[in-house]
């Protein structure tokens, strides 16, 4: 059994301290190893996620940088992909292989080896860290591509780990998404440690299928059939069905427990990010009731910041009220994204899909009185010509990339999958959009027979070779930005 330092981060030791007994021996002399409690790696590995994927920061992940919602003011490397200065792809890397998948994996032998727990409560426990982890391996498949999976976190066994082809990780997850149902179902999984949803395996079941119908249509170009019978699949065994299901981490309102979106937009007193032109234009146009919520009312009208320029911070929208609040619930998945996908489904002519307007319409709806709007106004904005359903990929991409706004990774994959809406190219260095990350310094100093394998193996280590599942990539040529006279 692997051993831990009580000392990892206070992050989910004040989580903790609202837990049961078992967290009451948490505080032991930090010089002495000592096993931790799974709970407490499943709680810590969940809010990592939930850390990296909402956040801001110009040292984290980027991708509210690479959807094009948010823009800096002064900090202009990473709004224009330039990732060398703070080697944003080893953070990425590291975060998710140390602090996420590392902890889920010793959480799981932490439980099969745990002799008070029955098997139902093993199994229910081991169900809901397989979710997590599943979604863990798919973040870093379509942020990379070919990755470390079968000898990943093995360092006694494979310190250098050989690196798995992306399609075949990704079939496999799927598989371990098909089981994971009876899992879930065999009993009571964590409770309060489950930051999610607190305990509730039935929507930790809706969870593995949502997630699973995300993945299966991000194949629909590439393996038609395993898509289908993926997406099917997780329809027939319940996806989201209302804003109530919705997968986020619960934050809390006093740190380090606060939603990342708090601590860089408020708690850190600074100045550094804006509405992104790209989207407020787009919302513009359509005259969108989200505007409100997404961006506050600092300037007359809605006005984005110039996307990757250097912007005067009270010249542009400021980001909403809604993402000041420290207890600003972190998305992973949530119902619009599933009626978008179940749309797109429809319009594939997958079995149980239903019918794609409709889908469609449902998730405008669902995105927009999620937002606090009411249903009329949703009504309002789906009777506009432009909006109304028209069945076009365009119309379908560029809606769903508006409504996941606050979910920018999955923003960010949406523009991939369907080479829409058009993005812009930054204005300063005029670097194009990625389409994946590039591999860590740490793998090519550290790894680099391997790191040289996979990167031959992907067409070469930049960011526009896409992923596997990204069959065409949009003609950047045609965007606007890069000194381009209009700006």
């Amino acid at each position: 059994m692997k051993k831990y330092i009580v000392a990892i981060t206070a992050l989910v030791v004040l989580w903790s301290c609202q837990s049961d007994e078992k967290y009451e021996d948490l505080n032991r002399d930090p010089k002495n190893p000592t096993e931790v409690a799974s709970d407490f790696l499943f709680t810590a590995a969940t809010v990592s996620i939930g850390d990296y994927t909402a956040s801001p920061n110009v040292n984290r992940t980027l991708y509210r940088f690479l959807a094009q919602y948010f823009t800096a003011t002064t900090y202009l490397d990473e709004p224009n992909y330039d990732f060398t200065a703070r080697q944003n792809p080893d953070a990425v890397w590291s975060e998710f292989y140390r602090d996420v998948i590392f902890d889920l994996q010793n959480a799981k032998e932490i439980v099969m080896e745990d002799t008070e727990l029955d098997q139902s409560e093993k199994d229910a426990r081991l169900g809901q860290i397989e979710v997590v982890e599943v979604y863990a391996w798919h973040v870093l498949v379509d942020s990379f591509g070919d990755i470390p999976y079968t000898q990943a976190v093995q360092a006694e066994e494979f310190p250098l780990p050989e690196y798995d082809d992306d399609s075949a990780i990704y079939a496999d997850l799927i598989s371990r998404l098909d089981a994971v149902t009876a899992m879930l179902n065999a009993g009571q999984g964590y409770t309060t440690a489950d930051v999610i949803y607190g305990g509730d395996m039935d929507a930790w079941v809706k969870f593995a299928n949502s997630l699973k119908l995300r993945m299966g249509l991000r194949l629909q170009d590439v393996n038609a059939s395993l898509a289908q019978s993926a997406v099917e699949s997780a329809i027939a065994g319940g996806v989201f069905t209302s804003n109530d299901d919705i997968a986020a981490i619960q934050y809390q309102s006093t740190t380090p427990n606060t939603n990342p979106l708090w601590e860089d937009l408020v708690q850190s007193g600074r100045s550094d990010f804006l509405a992104a032109n790209t989207l407020v234009d787009y919302m513009n146009q359509f005259e969108d009731p989200r505007r409100m919520a997404y961006f506050d009312d600092n300037v007359e009208g809605y006005i984005g910041g110039i996307y990757g320029a250097s912007n005067n911070y009270g010249s542009y929208s400021h980001i909403g009220d809604q993402f000041l609040d420290p207890t600003r619930e972190g998305l992973l998945i949530d119902y619009a994204e599933v009626e978008f996908n179940l749309a797109n489904a429809a319009e594939l002519g997958y079995a149980g899909a239903g019918d794609a307007e409709t889908h469609y319409n449902d998730a405008i709806t669902a995105s927009i009185t999620y937002w606090g709007l009411s249903a009329d106004e949703a009504a309002a904005y789906l009777s506009q010509p432009e909006v109304a359903y028209d069945g076009s990929t365009e119309q379908l991409a560029t809606q769903y990339w508006i409504a996941m706004y606050d979910n920018p990774f999955q923003g960010w994959s949406v523009w991939r999958l369907y080479d829409e809406p058009a993005l812009r190219i930054p204005q300063e260095y005029c670097n194009l959009v990625p389409y994946r990350y590039t591999y860590p310094v740490d793998e090519q100093n550290l790894n680099n027979a391997n790191y040289i394998d996979a990167s031959t193996a992907i067409g070469g280590d930049n960011t526009q070779n896409p992923i596997f599942w990204d069959t065409t990539t949009p003609d950047q040529s045609t965007y606007v930005g890069c000194l381009d006279e209009e700006e």
